[in-house]
């Protein structure tokens, strides 16, 4: 709740007014007597259309970049030896997004009143996600919760770049389809009929390519609707499949198994699910509880079936390594590394270094689709076009050659 409160400075001497978040008005007079204040009136502040915060939240309440750098920080407070409490307050004030401002002020309530920092978080989902809440977890049983802050900050920050350079190397290809797209739709549609129309109204035989060109652009100036159909027809019909999880187990095969692009998004899941596991491990989470969490994260049925799998060979006493062997899905480098985790004890470390490995991979893969890519796609583009083009010409020729006669 928020108070509005007026004041004299025991310091100073000077009136002051202004506003509290609090969970009580007790707690608010608590909190402003405690800086030094002599309160002459405090009032729960009344939700109007003028003061209520008013936000569309797309997405998560807060950016990823923010999130990260929130981690950091925290960690920072409390090695230097700032209260879980004092170090929340301080973040509240100083994060520039109003939706996680108004979640860490809620937070800090709760902690103040008593509530673990991990069970105060665990409350709001779309901000902190279940790999935070049980590392942060981990870290107040153990009592290194900076430490595990910080790592939680190293997390966050790995997936990020990972993440940004897989969007770059995938946004240009999309950005030029969209535009081929348009270009086919508008000379279809808007250049070519009256050209075409003029020129075949002359006589003279109509070239094959022509008729084909003239063809597509009816249907799209006459049958548009049909066109629109299918379109719909195979968005609703993708999305009955990624419902059914058979169709969204096969979904996610065929995704694996593309050429070049499946490749990229099987390094990037090995890379996430590393890290992840990893991050956890290092954090003292129990081994069954990190196989659930790396699962739901890898957001791919076929590597959560894998998981899953190897949580029942744990239960039977095998070790992770053997499972992971089995699968086409994770590499022999995985699951030897694995393995001399388990023997030396030092899986966290080894965990990490196959993160670093594929990370790194997903880096230069990235780099190396766009230098591809960007050539190629301008190619496809200029044979679609020059062939619209080629269509419009063919019949000037034959026009010609007609008069010639």
């Amino acid at each position: 709740m928020v108070f509005l409160y007026k004041g004299i400075d025991s310091r100073t001497g000077k009136e002051i007014r202004g506003k509290v978040t609090a969970s009580s008005q007790e707690s608010a007079a608590t909190e402003l007597k405690g800086k030094g204040l002599f309160i002459s009136d405090l009032r729960e502040q009344k939700e109007t259309i003028w003061n209520k915060d008013i936000n569309i939240i797309i997405g998560k309440p807060v950016k990823h970049a923010e999130f990260v750098i929130f981690c950091r920080q925290l960690a920072t407070l409390l090695n230097a030896g700032t209260t879980i409490v004092q170090s929340i307050k301080i973040l509240s004030e100083q994060v520039t997004s109003k939706p996680f401002q108004k979640t860490l002020n809620e937070i800090y309530n709760d902690v103040r009143s008593g509530t673990s920092f991990s069970e105060a978080c665990a409350k709001y989902p779309k901000v902190f996600d279940k790999v935070f809440i049980n590392m942060v977890r981990a870290g107040e049983t153990s009592g290194d919760l900076e430490k595990v802050l910080d790592r939680l900050a190293t997390f966050y920050e790995k997936e990020r770049r990972v993440r940004e350079k897989v969007k770059s190397a995938m946004m240009y290809p999309i950005a030029v389809s969209i535009i081929a797209i348009a270009v086919v739709i508008i000379l279809l549609t808007v250049v070519l009929p009256n050209l075409l129309n003029n020129l075949t109204s002359m006589g003279g035989d109509i070239p094959g390519p022509t008729r084909m060109v003239m063809a597509a652009s009816n249907f799209l100036i006459h049958q548009w609707y049909v066109a629109l159909l299918i379109v719909v027809a195979l968005i609703l019909t993708f999305l009955a499949v990624k419902r059914n999880p058979q169709g969204s187990y096969i979904l996610d095969y065929v995704k694996l198994k593309i050429p070049v692009f499946g490749l990229l998004a099987q390094k990037t899941i090995i890379a996430r699910v590393t890290r992840t596991m990893a991050s956890l491990f290092a954090s003292s989470v129990p081994v069954l509880q990190t196989l659930t969490m790396s699962s739901e994260i890898a957001n791919n049925d076929v590597v959560k079936k894998v998981l899953d799998d190897s949580k029942e060979s744990l239960r039977s006493g095998e070790s992770l390594s053997e499972p992971l062997n089995n699968s086409w899905v994770f590499p022999k480098l995985v699951s030897h590394m694995v393995k001399v985790g388990e023997e030396s004890g030092q899986l966290d470390t080894m965990l990490e270094k196959v993160a670093d490995f594929y990370e790194e991979e997903v880096e230069q893969m990235a780099s190396r689709m766009s230098s591809i890519i960007e050539p190629l796609m301008i190619v496809i583009l200029g044979v679609i076009v020059g062939t619209i083009v080629l269509a419009t010409i063919l019949p000037m020729f034959t026009i010609y050659n007609d008069f010639g006669s």
